[in-house]
């Protein structure tokens, strides 16, 4: 089991890997590690996380009061965002945020990534909807998160970033870097006449296998709210699996990328 310095450690070799893939620029982004039910890890505010060393990480409370900071750091100002999620999924330990550019580019046009492309993608992440947009620091968007967090385990924020959560630090950013292969991936087809989708059957065959792996986290294949009502499942519905899910059918998914590629005389 880890001690406090070795997770602080770790957070700042994340914290690396974070910003030398470009998932953040200058000092955006931010993650936290649980410690126990009232005390987290948590990156500081107005610094580069790709150059952090274990002194500039804080530790707060579950109401994100600070518990410890050195001199000269102060808690992310997104922290109410992280107590969140530790507050509705006790499964939870560490909480990623970060603007990968391909992932924060359908975040900011409103799609959500919900096509089933890849099999990794469909076993691993499922789909990723899109919280709608509240002011950074705010609780505008801890409560826009909240309505997909018993659902999903990625979520864009519109007009913002991603943000991803699971039962250890690493497991928490290998989501993040999916969801932004997903997002890549999705982009580079839609350029040469869009995907070809795996169909229903290949989808449910790949939920039966996240079942049998027993892999934890929310997802479609265990929690999905339509295929429990015997509805098409998260990943045949667009993204309108809960209430605040925006739809993106074929039509406006092209008319977008059409639009995006005529701004960039392509």
């Amino acid at each position: 089991m880890q001690n406090e310095f070795e997770i602080k450690k770790e957070m700042c070799e994340i914290g690396k890997r974070v910003y030398n893939r470009g998932m953040v620029a200058a000092n955006d982004g931010n993650f936290s590690v649980k410690l126990n039910d009232n005390e987290f890890l948590c990156t500081p505010t107005g610094v580069s996380k790709g150059f952090m060393t274990p002194e500039y990480i804080c530790k707060v409370d579950a109401e994100g009061r600070v518990l410890q900071a050195n001199k000269g750091f102060r808690p992310s100002s997104e922290i109410k965002m992280h107590m969140r999620v530790y507050k509705e999924r006790p499964d939870v330990n560490s909480v990623v945020h970060a603007h990968p550019l391909y992932a924060t580019t359908f975040a900011i046009a409103g799609i959500p990534l919900t096509q089933p492309i890849m099999p990794e993608a469909v076993i691993a992440l499922g789909c990723v909807p899109i919280a709608k947009y509240g002011t950074p620091s705010t609780m505008e968007i801890p409560d826009a998160v909240s309505e997909h967090l018993q659902y999903f385990d990625a979520v864009l924020l519109e007009n913002h970033g991603a943000l991803t959560y699971s039962d250890s630090l690493l497991n928490a950013y290998h989501k993040m870097e999916s969801v932004e292969f997903y997002a890549r991936l999705l982009w580079q087809t839609m350029q040469i006449g869009g995907p070809q989708e795996l169909n229903k059957e290949q989808v449910e065959k790949l939920y039966e296998i996240r079942r049998q792996f027993g892999l934890p986290g929310k997802h479609p294949a265990n929690v999905c709210p339509n295929a429990k009502a015997g509805k098409p499942s998260c990943h045949t519905c667009g993204g309108n699996c809960s209430s605040a899910a925006p739809k993106a059918d074929a039509d406006l998914v092209a008319e977008i990328t059409k639009k995006v590629m005529s701004q960039l005389g392509m």
